[in-house]
């Protein structure tokens, strides 16, 4: 199977459509586990691409023999998720190709091209400066409220994310970062090959996704009220019924991010 451009198929035609995805050059993001990230240009616009060419039977079985999941082995997980992102209507990267071939899990051949989403920041870099320079209080509500309805509509749809941070947010600066309109926001949620779907979601999952989101805002300024905006709106519920009914929830979100932050700290600045 393979999804392209009509525009791309016509310039490749005569050409193994599979091999030339598989050569794009550009500016490589990640190289390992059988699968590379890369920005490129084309037709003067720019594209990313993650391009999946098999990790092997050794590193499968040595990932079931220490009783771990194997890296995600196509991109077909990350096509279904955007796919269902676009169901719910909740933002997210536009795509422009797909393609899978071979039958060997070990040695399948897959790529998933998205539209370059710009201009745009990560929510981690956007609000970095907020402990020293607060924004203006409608617009961080605004995107509180944003994130909160983000992560009830996929948890109540039966879907986690598994590396849900800030950093995987992207706001859309399109209006300009001074103009931005708090009634007007858009945030696009990327980095979706890890997703999970399920009929409901287990409580652990909906666990690590808002530990993680709780972890990457630690450090930047959010006040007791801004994470109970967060749990309102979250839960759809008064604020006081949220936190009686699923008190056993936040304690252990903020154990669980207490816990990363320490490690964080830990591991890179030792």
């Amino acid at each position: 199977m393979i999804v392209l451009p009509k525009s791309w198929q016509q310039q490749w035609q005569g050409k193994d459509l599979f091999e030339q995805v598989l050569s794009l050059q550009g500016e490589e993001y990640r190289n390992m586990d059988g699968r590379r990230t890369l920005r490129f240009e084309k037709d003067g616009k720019g594209y990313f691409a993650k391009l999946y060419s098999g990790i092997g039977w050794p590193r499968i079985l040595k990932s079931l023999l220490t009783l771990r999941k194997p890296p995600v082995l196509s991109a077909a997980n990350e096509w279904l998720a955007i796919r269902k992102l676009e169901e719910l209507g909740v933002d997210t990267m536009t795509l422009v190709g797909y393609g899978e071939q071979g039958t060997s899990l070990a040695h399948r051949q897959s790529f998933i091209i998205t539209e370059e989403l710009q201009p745009t920041e990560s929510l981690e870099d956007f609000c970095r400066s907020w402990p020293q320079q607060p924004p203006p209080v409608a617009l961080k509500r605004a995107l509180i409220e944003k994130l909160a309805t983000i992560s009830r509509s996929l948890h109540d749809h039966g879907v986690n994310h598994r590396d849900y941070y800030l950093c995987h947010f992207l706001l859309d600066l399109s209006a300009g970062r001074e103009q931005l309109d708090p009634q007007d926001l858009t945030l696009y949620l990327i980095d979706l090959h890890r997703v999970q779907f399920h009929k409901q979601l287990p409580q652990r999952w909906r666990l690590k996704d808002l530990a993680a989101l709780y972890f990457s805002s630690m450090e930047i300024g959010l006040t007791q009220r801004d994470l109970y905006r967060f749990i309102r709106v979250y839960t759809r519920q008064p604020l006081r019924q949220a936190l009686v009914e699923h008190d056993r929830l936040w304690q252990q979100i903020e154990r669980r991010g207490d816990q990363l932050l320490e490690r964080f700290y830990r591991k890179y600045q030792a």
